[in-house]
């Protein structure tokens, strides 16, 4: 049985990554990318859906949970410890990034006091779960899982056994003995991969902490909160593939925002909003090479069509992904559907436009030499932003309901349009300035006409409706209205008193429970968590440090024992939900720790560009 959501700790090589429980169990791995068809999907159903347990022998045949766990310094190294009556054993957990070669997961266990006896069950499944590979010894005793054009290969010193589909390890080590299990990815057709013993992967273990260790050290932040800011840029960095440069929103899907519920999603995609924003934060951070690859995915994606640009795509920059069921798999925790690709990137969604854009102004600000094809591409977005903002759409929640004239939509058009003339003005793009000047001001009456509510002293979820949105909260932040307008406060002292949770975060939106609400959907959710810390950053930003510190500690909080956070935050069972770790909560923590160190603005381009 899959754990809570928060037992999980991740590990990864840049281009997948696996979920590893707090009882040694990884109940998640995709391979030989995070959005291919999972070879352990326990998570989403049963072990018989594949998982892969090592821990101390245990007499009633589960799986104990560890007595301590945490990464090791700034890596996605994982070290997991259990005391035992005769010794203590450490499973060393990690994925060496590729540079080119096979897919690594290697697990190493170790005898770090007295005398301890591990066990490893292996549990092989393809394509989510449901083929039960081929598994056969080759003639130079390894252990090889074939299913169609995908192979698996285990490397170990230990003796293994096949027993009711299963491959079983017992190893009785001595103090300070250590032995490896390897297990490696390759095309079934294409031969094995290299073979590796447990000297070869000493030395990868060594080789991938100091590839972690080097990466964090360019961090640019050294306030009070850097280890919550490093292991977020960490977990950012995990997200971010190193060939293709896309950066995706989870390394999950389906885990449910309401358990048992049906919102329930597939994040193994790069949304071009979340990305945008995470490059955003990992430039404030100090990491340009990200921000460079990230600019060329968007080049080759956008593939000169910008009028077809999709909200999100493939990691390589596809841009099918049709949504899929699986019905074979039980659920999380019983939530189904568990859901493969996503319908909504088709939905037109006039945000993404102001987000890329924002987010090229970044780069230029900082430092990201100028480039003609992202020139020709800004005029291309732009152009389509002055003659589709006055249309509806289905908003940064990507509501399945009837589109709308989402407030956010229209305040991150305007945000498009600033931020190209902020490039051209700086000597970075060129374009009709003059012309897109008008065009602001044009779009800036029209939100503030149609979209506030004079009589509450609030923006809206959309024009003519009572309902609010925290999306709203973003207002001062991309520097629409400045953080003391009497709108900003009013709008952020309504989003308080009507989308707080129980325990002071905020829902997105307001839902309907059992029947379906605005967004298309019956059920209700969690806390959304970059919610909270958006409002965070409001409330340092008018002046309300301590309570926005106060709110920022406690979202700190709720972070697992080794830093991670999902999606949401369920109030009632108090609990993470969502898919995990996911990178906008993360997002939300860089950024909150930068906006309390600096108040004043979160985003330091957010400049008033109208009269107030």
């Amino acid at each position: 049985m899959a754990g809570r959501i928060e037992d999980y700790a991740l590990i990864g090589d840049l281009e997948t990554a696996a979920l590893i429980g707090r009882d040694g169990t990884i109940d998640w791995l995709c391979l030989p990318r995070l959005d291919s068809q999972a070879v352990f999907a326990a998570l989403l159903g049963t072990e018989d859906n594949g998982s892969w347990s090592i821990g101390p022998a245990d007499s009633s045949g589960q799986s104990p949970t560890a007595d301590r766990r945490a990464y090791r310094g700034d890596s996605l190294l994982l070290e997991s410890e259990w005391d035992t009556p005769t010794g203590t054993l450490r499973v060393t957990d990690f994925m060496p990034p590729r540079g080119g070669g096979a897919p690594r997961l290697i697990r190493i266990v170790e005898a770090v006091r007295g005398t301890v006896t591990a066990v490893s069950t292996l549990r092989l499944r393809f394509d989510y779960g449901k083929v039960v590979p081929w598994v056969q010894r080759t003639d130079d005793d390894r252990v090889r899982a074939v299913a169609g054009p995908h192979a698996v290969w285990l490397d170990t010193e230990a003796e293994t056994h096949g027993e009711a589909l299963t491959t079983r390890s017992c190893v009785t080590l001595a103090e300070g003995e250590r032995m490896a299990f390897a297990l490696s990815w390759h095309p079934s057709y294409a031969g094995p991969p290299d073979s590796l013993d447990t000297d070869q992967a000493l030395q990868m273990q060594e080789d991938t902490a100091k590839f972690w260790a080097d990466w964090a050290s360019h961090c640019a932040y050294n306030g009070p909160y850097r280890d919550a800011v490093i292991r977020s840029l960490i977990t950012l960095k995990a997200l971010t593939n190193p060939l293709t440069g896309g950066i995706v929103a989870a390394a999950t899907t389906s885990l449910p925002e309401d358990i048992g519920g049906v919102r329930n999603w597939d994040y193994r995609y790069v949304w071009l909003r979340d990305a945008a924003i995470t490059m955003s934060c990992l430039l404030r951070a100090g990491y340009r090479d990200e921000a460079r690859a990230w600019r060329d995915w968007l080049l080759r994606a956008v593939a000169g069509d910008p009028e077809n640009l999709q909200i999100m795509y493939g990691i390589a920059g596809e841009r099918e992904m049709p949504e899929t069921t699986l019905s074979w798999l039980t659920g999380y925790e019983n939530s189904t559907p568990v859901r493969i690709g996503n319908g909504a990137a088709n939905q037109r969604q006039l945000d993404v436009y102001g987000e890329v854009i924002e987010a090229l102004l970044l780069a230029a600000h900082l430092g990201l030499e100028r480039d003609e094809p992202s020139n020709t591409l800004l005029i291309e977005l732009v152009q389509f932003v002055e003659a589709n903002w006055r249309e509806p759409d289905k908003g940064i929640w990507e509501s399945r309901g009837p589109d709308r004239h989402f407030v956010h939509s229209k305040v991150m058009a305007w945000v498009a349009v600033d931020c190209a003339i902020k490039l051209i003005e700086g000597g970075h793009a060129e374009g009709p300035l003059d012309h897109w000047r008008l065009l602001r001001d044009t779009i800036h009456q029209d939100v503030c006409e149609n979209g506030y509510d004079p009589d509450r002293n609030t923006f809206t979820q959309f024009y003519g409706s009572w309902e609010l949105d925290a999306a709203l909260l973003l207002i001062p932040q991309v520097g629409f209205l400045p953080a003391d307008d009497e709108r900003v406060i009013g709008t952020v002292e309504a989003i308080q008193r009507e989308l707080s949770t129980p325990d002071g975060f905020l829902r997105r939106y307001p839902t309907e429970g059992d029947n379906v609400g605005n967004d298309g959907l019956a059920g209700d959710e969690g806390a959304f968590l970059v919610c909270a810390f958006w409002l965070a950053d409001d409330l340092a930003m008018i002046g309300r440090v301590d309570e926005a510190r106060d709110l920022f500690e406690r979202l700190l909080a709720l972070r697992n024992d080794v830093g991670l956070l999902a999606e949401e935050w369920d109030s009632h069972q108090q609990r993470q939900v969502g898919n995990y770790p996911q990178a906008y909560s993360h997002i939300g923590i860089v950024d909150a720790a930068l906006s309390l160190e600096n108040p004043i603005q979160r985003r330091p381009l957010a400049i008033v560009s109208t009269p107030r």
